[in-house]
């Protein structure tokens, strides 16, 4: 009773900070203002109706879309690939390089930033939603290849020497054979990364300057300003950002269970 008590509290605790966006969302300024939990005095549109158009939401969101499908599918495919041949070629160079990679992970972004930067406008890769992809890949890498080195080590060899018997080439047999065991690892680290990027607001902040490329955490960031912040504006603008990254949860649901429990019961 105690511990059902307890979740049902968390989870109000969890969900009043949405319930407020939403809420604040069809209010006045004024009324924002007077108070942040009160019912609006008549309920508005006009502040998604502004922010639609002011943010340029559809640009803005399809742009984050782009940035997030390329970013996640480049890193499950690349860290995937890279960390099965870490393990299945051991040696000092394979071992070399792993520990390259976890060193990288412990290395905060604030200190790599600048010179990322600085690489990245040599290469022309600033105000570039590519040039934002290929920073990604380059960050989440590591900890996507990491997780991948543990799980391959879990699946028996047996099975690819099996698969080669059968015909199988080195390609077929890694996509046929060892990716659909990873798939609860995929799923996991999918996950993470979709919501991460999808949400990312720092690296968007210091690669894009052009509002052709805005991403919807920085359309959302032109409602605070330096002397006021519009917080109605900025309320309806959270709540339809949100909404997005709401439907692929609702929707990937029963998807993200499957992966969670299979990766529960491995082995």
């Amino acid at each position: 009773m105690i511990l059902e008590l307890l979740l049902i509290l968390s989870a109000v605790l969890m969900l009043y900070p949405f319930y407020l966006t939403f809420l604040n969302s069809f209010k006045t300024y004024l009324e924002v203002s007077q108070s942040l939990i009160a019912l609006p005095g008549s309920w508005t549109l006009d502040n998604f109706s502004k922010v639609w158009v002011s943010m340029n939401y559809p640009r803005a969101l399809l742009n984050s879309i782009i940035v997030t499908v390329c970013s996640v599918g480049g890193v499950l495919l690349v860290s995937s690939a890279a960390a099965y041949r870490l393990v299945r070629s051991p040696g000092k160079v394979s071992q070399l390089i792993f520990f390259l990679v976890l060193s990288s992970m412990v290395i905060p972004f604030q200190i790599v930033m600048i010179p990322a930067l600085k690489v990245a406008k040599d290469l022309y890769l600033i105000n570039s939603v590519y040039g934002l992809v290929i920073m990604y890949w380059g960050f989440l890498v590591p900890m996507a290849l990491f997780l991948y080195h543990g799980f391959v080590k879990t699946i028996p060899i047996e099975l690819e020497e099996a698969a080669f018997i059968d015909g199988c080439g080195p390609f077929k047999m890694f996509y046929k054979v060892v990716m659909p065991l990873l798939m609860p690892i995929t799923t996991t680290i999918a996950i993470i990364n979709v919501l991460g990027v999808f949400n990312d607001f720092m690296l968007p902040l210091v690669m894009i300057s052009s509002d052709k490329f805005r991403t919807l955490p920085l359309a959302v960031s032109i409602f605070f300003g330096d002397y006021g912040n519009e917080w109605n504006s900025i309320m309806a603008a959270l709540t339809i950002s949100m909404f997005p990254i709401i439907v692929f949860f609702l929707f990937m649901q029963r998807f993200i269970i499957q992966g969670l429990v299979a990766g529960a019961v491995k082995g």
